[in-house]
């Protein structure tokens, strides 16, 4: 039998529970279908309501745009799967996963889409789990239909107004602000709906939660943004320099279109395409719209971060972003950072998550008083499957420390030191788009080994480690032969050490399962909670990139307008790496690798393989160094 300890407590109803608002003999003894009041024991919800039995339902609601044109406002469509005991009086609130991938990419490690297998217009297979553990516990769990996208009208517009107010729409409609039906056209309201609405969701999804907080929609209570975007400009560029391949708008849209509409949305993914601006990369009224981070101030969610530092679909830099702009609007949050990539918690720390989700949604849309808010506000992943709490991120105590490049011998690496570089000193590489990351990080036993494609900068080895908390910059000045290049810096770590696996993102999959709800069957499928487990990939390597940045040289005084360097001149260039929280180990090298355009960023890497040269009077990398410069002399910089 597929049970865990976790599957017990998922589907174990305690008898000694108490209701909120009622005493506990009366709790006990209502029959789960005549209960109006969730049950609540050790500050969380019970599985009280049972799933077999639950009410599900299709609903449309209509928007304010017409994406593609047809002269009618495009509709929204969400499948509603929520406790019977709703119908009877039960206030219940919902938790939302928006996506556009429920018919096309699907959701989940396996791959999980909507299925309505007999026909009768209601949904019979839920991706996911939160369907099977939180009906049971008295939620209602909407999978909405993004515009464009499965029983949705319209086209999608890649995190355009389409794309952002799809949840919004329904949740007006959860809160008798607009107009729903079913399909056959009968009216309908949520009068089941408690006003609170909590979004959940990973990437795209993810994405589409950031988004709808943005709008600042009343109703919305809480959002968990798993490796979500938070800028689409910052997603296909980045300062500068595009990313991704050509009119990657327009190919994400026809991804998650259906393919019978493809043809027939193909002139609003033509249109994306052109007003993305591929060929010079700048930010414009396109991206704004796509831009999130400037309407934190709009947010009246709690945010639940989640976020893997490496990351290398939806950078680390868009969690850090959004939270710092958070921050400073006062916003109520919390932050898991995992050393995986681009994985769903479910899938990197299931039995924590779950126990952790269930705490947060039972905060926060039932207002059950457990200790969520009182423990530490991050959790950091510091080596495969060891956690740390701390207070919050960047850690407290970091700062700011310059840590300057000392040019070497000419030929060999430079130096490390927080101490500043004398003279006029400078040194030349040339800009090699085909150099890769790999070639550009190895361990320079041979300190000559690619000095015409890169400069090398190397600690001593650390007699104390160092940790650094946030966002490192590399600050140089440098001069080109050209107009254009593209300046990168690479941070490395140089010891050889057990380090998260790249490959399968940071995890593999197993054969065994376990469960995390109750089951039910509808349309011919058993609809359960079970899924295949996972482990941690692990390497020993020699070295390891710590984090990346690269700007277009183009963008240096704006990223909203191209500039052509002029030749020979001295230009300060600010390179913003990824955020990391790091910890170099006492007896390693701390590297800074300088590059031109290169493969390892860039899918548009530039061709014209200008000739760099590094000014080493101010040059330098800014570390957030926990402890910040005291830190960074004890560890022998």
């Amino acid at each position: 039998m597929r049970t865990t300890r976790s599957w017990w407590r998922a589907s174990v109803v305690v008898v000694t529970a108490v209701a909120v608002g009622l005493p506990a003999a009366a709790a006990t003894a209502q029959p789960a279908a005549h209960r109006l009041e969730p049950v609540i024991e050790n500050g969380v919800t019970q599985p009280v309501f049972g799933y077999a039995d639950a009410i599900r339902e299709r609903v449309f609601v209509t928007s304010d745009v017409d994406t593609d044109g047809d002269g009618a406002l495009d509709v929204v469509s969400m499948d509603i799967i929520r406790p019977k005991a709703s119908d009877d009086g039960l206030r219940v609130p919902v938790i939302m996963d928006a996506s556009p991938y429920y018919s096309t990419v699907c959701r989940g490690n396996e791959s999980e889409c909507k299925q309505d297998a007999d026909g009768d217009g209601l949904n019979d297979k839920w991706p996911l789990f939160y369907d099977n553990y939180f009906v049971p516990r008295g939620y209602a769990v909407i999978l909405l239909d993004m515009i464009g996208t499965n029983h949705s009208t319209g086209c999608p517009v890649t995190g355009g107004t389409a794309d952002n107010i799809s949840a919004p729409t329904a949740i007006d409609w959860l809160n008798g602000r607009r107009a729903g039906r079913t399909a056959d056209g009968q009216r309908v309201v949520a009068d089941w709906h408690n006003g609170k609405t909590g979004m959940i969701g990973k990437s795209y999804d993810g994405t589409l939660a950031n988004a709808a907080a943005a709008t600042g929609v009343e109703g919305l209570a809480t959002i968990v943004p798993i490796s979500a975007i938070s800028s689409w400009y910052d997603y296909s560029r980045s300062n500068g320099l595009v990313t991704r391949a050509n009119n990657y708008s327009g190919s994400l849209s026809n991804t998650v279109t259906n393919p019978d509409r493809r043809a027939y949305c193909a002139p609003v993914r033509s249109q994306l395409g052109v007003d993305g601006d591929d060929v010079t990369g700048d930010y414009n009224d396109f991206w704004a719209e796509r831009d999130y981070v400037p309407h934190a101030d709009r947010v009246r969610a709690s945010v639940f971060v989640v976020h893997g530092i490496n990351d290398d679909n939806v950078r680390p830099d868009h969690f850090s972003k959004w939270w710092d702009a958070l921050a400073e609007e006062g916003v109520a949050r919390k932050l898991w950072m995992t050393g995986t990539g681009h994985v769903d918690p479910f899938d990197f720390r299931r039995g924590e998550w779950v126990d952790t989700l269930h705490r947060w949604f039972d905060y926060w849309l039932y207002g059950v008083e457990n200790d969520i808010m009182k423990e530490p506000r991050v959790d950091i992943e510091r080596a495969p499957d060891v956690w740390e709490t701390h207070r919050d991120w960047p850690i407290p105590g970091t700062r700011p420390t310059q840590v300057f490049l000392q040019p070497g011998a000419e030929g060999a690496a430079g130096a490390l030191s927080v101490q500043p570089s004398k003279g006029k000193a400078s040194r030349t590489f040339q800009d090699t788009p085909s150099m890769s990351q790999t070639n550009a990080i190895r361990h320079p036993s041979d300190p000559q080994a690619n000095t015409a494609n890169r400069l090398v900068f190397l600690s001593e080895p650390l007699r104390e480690s160092l940790h650094i908390s946030g966002t490192p910059v590399v600050k140089i000045k440098a001069s080109v032969n050209g107009e254009d290049t593209s300046f990168a810096g690479l941070l490395v770590d140089y010891g050889t050490k057990e380090r998260f696996g790249t490959a399968g993102d940071g995890i593999r999959t197993l054969t065994e399962e376990d469960c995390w709800g109750e089951t039910a069957t509808w349309g011919g499928f058993a609809e359960d909670a079970c899924y295949r487990q996972t482990a941690k990939n692990v390497a020993t390597d020699p070295q390891a990139l710590v984090t990346k940045g690269i700007r277009d040289g183009l963008n240096l005084r704006s990223l909203s307008q191209s500039t052509p360097l002029v030749p020979g001149e001295k230009n300060a260039v600010d390179v913003p790496l990824l955020p990391e929280d790091y910890v170099f180990d006492a007896g390693h090298q701390i590297g800074v690798v300088l590059l031109g355009s290169y493969s390892g960023y860039s899918s548009r890497a530039k061709q014209n393989q200008a000739q760099i040269t590094v000014h080493f009077d101010s040059s330098r990398i800014e570390l957030p160094v926990v402890g910040g410069r005291k830190a960074a002399e004890a560890a022998g910089l």
